[in-house]
């Protein structure tokens, strides 16, 4: 099957439907635009989330309603894995009644082994080749930005499609600033904002050289007499140990930590720098143009490599960077926001969902160009679909 023009729309015959799952923090922001657009096309969306981070805070601001399935388990490995497992078999019977035309996520596990044991079609999207390779659990399709190289995205019989962009395309073109964002959380105007986001400790990438670069950039902006840091906490855990480790700094004022949930974007929009320990925000702030210091200590994907390359983001990797290479300057901001008429990262993945969606028992999908992943072969960077028109 092969489709080169605008998405198949759902009534054109039975009304298809599409399970998207929505495991961590950023996944919220990247799928709220692809489930209105889905929608709008005439598409049955079923949407489920787990109960972490600040999924459930998310989906409220965003509006979005979502079934609520699982919730973190700590740092605990086996916890993961048990928690996982029992999160799969709460997803099978959930979506076992739903039956689904296709499940789509953005790594997460429980929807991926939930899709093979329901025999579902699948598709997932990614962005960092180096995040948790378990081959049982791949979709037969697993959707890639252009700039990841196909040799290092393992799978076997892994079909790879690449979108344009990085994944912060996809729902950076909606984005509009709010200038009274700064007043909300206690930021004078005249004041140097620094956004600051803790690297994932739990995480099972999480290098600890990034902690000792996270206290040195508290120690910096908070000796700095006009600096103010906004602290993006992941959890209530990482939370309460930061408030138990700068209580001084917090009482003062010079760590504010919000307390509610903001639009991430508009965070970024009203700093004058972000420094991250994860890649979402390192990546939207670059999007956006703002100065961005990554602390993260694992190993570098294309992704961020690509913004580095470009000169869009700087790596902190050590102590000294942290005192030479982050620059406290203040940053010209205009409400200002074009209007964007087309978005092909956004059009393009939601026609790869339209397309396998479409697909029948035994039929197969010819994307243009396709590129099959076997086991021990190298395959050349390829192309990506054309977008929806």
């Amino acid at each position: 099957m092969t489709v080169n023009s605008k998405t198949q729309p759902a009534n054109a015959g039975a009304r298809k439907k599409v399970w998207i799952d929505l495991d961590n923090s950023p996944h919220v922001p990247f799928f709220v635009p692809i489930i209105a657009t889905l929608r709008e096309d005439g598409y049955e969306v079923v949407v489920t989330a787990r109960d972490a981070y600040q999924v459930v805070d998310l989906l409220k601001y965003y509006g979005l309603q979502a079934r609520i399935v699982g919730k973190h388990y700590g740092k605990s490995k086996i916890l993961k894995l048990l928690g996982t497992l029992w999160r799969t078999f709460q997803l099978m019977v959930t979506m076992y009644r739903e039956k689904p035309d296709i499940a789509v996520s953005h790594g997460s596990r429980g929807c991926m082994l939930a899709t093979k044991f329901l025999g579902l079609k699948g598709m997932t999207i990614a962005d960092y080749e180096f995040a948790g390779k378990v081959n049982f659990m791949r979709t037969r399709w697993a959707a890639f930005p252009e700039v990841v190289p196909n040799n290092r995205i393992e799978g076997p019989n892994v079909t790879i499609l690449k979108y344009p962009g990085i994944k912060e395309d996809v729902y950076l073109s909606r984005f509009q600033p709010d200038p009274q964002l700064r007043a909300r959380v206690g930021v004078a105007p005249g004041d140097l904002l620094v956004t600051l986001r803790p690297p994932a400790g739990e995480a099972h990438y999480h290098n600890p050289e990034s902690e000792a670069l996270l206290a040195a950039v508290l120690n910096k902006f908070c000796s700095h007499p006009e600096a103010r840091v906004l602290l993006l906490p992941r959890n209530k855990r990482q939370e309460n140990e930061l408030r138990e480790a700068w209580p001084q700094q917090i009482a003062s004022g010079k760590l504010l930590i919000p307390a509610s949930v903001e639009d991430g974007l508009n965070i970024i929009w009203n700093s004058d720098l972000v420094v991250s320990g994860g890649g979402t925000m390192n990546r939207e702030a670059a999007a956006m143009a703002v100065p961005v210091y990554s602390i993260f200590r694992g190993t570098i994907g294309a992704v961020d490599r690509y913004l580095v390359d470009q000169g869009r983001l700087t790596l902190i990797e050590s102590v000294d960077d942290v005192k030479t290479k982050i620059k406290t300057v203040r940053r010209e901001k205009s409400v200002q926001q074009a209007a964007t008429k087309s978005n092909p990262s956004l059009e393009t993945i939601v026609r790869f969902i339209a397309t396998i969606a479409a697909l029948k028992a035994g039929d197969t999908a010819t994307f243009s160009p396709v590129v099959e992943h076997k086991e021990e072969e190298e395959i050349p960077v390829g192309a990506h679909v054309s977008p929806r028109n």
